[in-house]
């Protein structure tokens, strides 16, 4: 998280997605909106979805979100961001969490996401982005100005490298700690190195995900006298549903965790957990993880500066059903 969100890398990223949103036959606004909808959650993948949403949501706010936006421009346009976060990270089994917590026990690696998770998640996030770009085309064609501060890169290009090349280390190194341990050391050496090129790194923000994690791990198994009787008495589909409906209650890194401590489950079973985790991580703040970033970057645009759980529901509904037929119908 860490690495994925230095200015660097952020930098490197916002100015990628500028540069398609010029290869779309559309007017700049748009195309650029569609962008930002749709391969900034999907780069969620690579650079970590917490690191994805807080750019997503920059670039949405320096562009869109201060411009006097209707609200129903502005809930149409959180309920896809969230939604779609939740499921682009599905491409890699190490930047989405409810992934991550699952991956090394289940022996999912890229090959097996990409096959089983990430081309379905990559249509239902083009689908999403569509929707929503042909929904919101009158308010986009008023949009005309742009800052250009984060479609440009003002980093050294072996800066650039460099922060690249740790943030390959530390997922290649996930697990062997030692390793992995000496490599953050050294981008911590570099960034102070070359601070002039950085912004505050993420350590706060890190260290708060790390520990709730750790502590699923910790107090995790202390839930498995009650919760492998409950879900394994269900079929692949009630599960889907039902593990759907608990992540907007509760985070869905828990969910597939606990889930996790179940034995002797199929790989139905484990579809089926994540697949439903990820799927409802949109409908709720609390429902996935870097949600809360991309509700602090936001809200100030909203009026009085809170957004409703209600309005946030409601416009997360339509992206979430995208989500439930390319996960549920597509074979």
């Amino acid at each position: 998280m860490v690495i994925a969100a230095s200015r660097p890398i952020l930098d490197l990223a916002g100015a990628s997605l500028s540069f398609a949103a010029r290869l779309i036959p559309l007017e700049r606004a748009t195309a650029y909106y569609f962008i930002v909808l749709s391969i900034g959650p999907l780069l969620g993948s690579f650079i970590t979805e917490p690191a994805a949403m807080t750019l997503s949501a920059l670039l949405l706010r320096e562009r869109y979100y201060n411009k006097g936006a209707p609200a129903k421009f502005l809930y149409g346009t959180l309920g896809v961001l969230f939604v779609n976060i939740s499921i682009g990270g599905t491409l890699t089994p190490y930047a989405a969490p409810p992934v991550l917590m699952v991956a090394e026990k289940w022996s999912w690696d890229i090959g097996f996401m990409l096959h089983t998770f990430g081309w379905k998640a990559a249509l239902a996030v083009t689908v999403n982005a569509a929707f929503a770009t042909y929904f919101f085309r009158d308010h986009l064609s008023r949009v005309k100005t742009m800052s250009a501060e984060l479609a440009r890169i003002d980093v050294p290009i072996f800066v650039i490298l460099a922060h690249l090349l740790f943030l390959v280390g530390v997922v290649v190194t996930n697990h062997h700690p030692f390793v992995f341990a000496a490599i953050f050391l050294l981008f911590l050496g570099f960034t102070e190195a070359y601070q002039q090129y950085q912004k505050r790194l993420i350590l706060r923000e890190g260290l708060m995900v790390g520990f709730f994690l750790a502590g699923l791990v910790v107090l995790g198994g202390l839930q498995k006298w009650w919760l492998q009787p409950t879900l394994s008495s269900l079929s692949p589909t009630m599960l889907y549903y039902g593990s759907t409906a608990l992540t907007a209650i509760t985070d869905n890194a828990a969910l597939t965790y606990l889930g996790s401590l179940v034995d002797g489950t199929n790989a139905e079973f484990r579809y089926a957990l994540v697949a439903g985790a990820v799927t409802g991580g949109g409908l709720t703040v609390i429902a996935n993880a870097p949600n809360p970033a991309g509700f602090a970057l936001l809200r100030d645009s909203f009026e009085d500066g809170a957004i409703s759980a209600l309005g946030l529901f409601l416009a997360a509904l339509p992206p979430t059903i995208v989500a439930i037929i390319a996960f549920q119908l597509l074979p």
